[in-house]
């Protein structure tokens, strides 16, 4: 389960980095986004693929939330994952 996510603006395009609940990462190039794309757009992007992540690989009806963590460096952004509805056999 995504428990980070880490978002870079770089020259060539957004990067990101999703980091697992169980140490794993998973990290790469926001496919779909220009390198122009301003950061809230890039934020909704990887989101919007996490999101997806999280449907994809858990059971039914698992959702999760994406609560960025305020800037703290030019450039790079943070977000917190959390399960947003947990059915009633899930096991984290």
């Amino acid at each position: 389960m995504p428990k980070s996510i880490v978002l870079l603006a770089t020259p060539e395009g957004w990067r990101h980095s999703v980091l697992t609940e169980e140490g794993g990462t998973l990290c790469g190039r926001l496919n779909g986004v220009p390198a122009g794309t301003d950061p809230a757009g890039a934020q909704a992007a990887v989101a919007a693929m996490v999101v997806g992540l999280a449907h994809d690989f858990h059971e039914a009806g698992v959702g999760v939330d994406v609560a960025w963590d305020p800037p703290r460096e030019p450039g790079a952004w943070t977000a917190q994952v959390t399960v947003a509805a947990t059915p009633p056999n899930y096991r984290s």
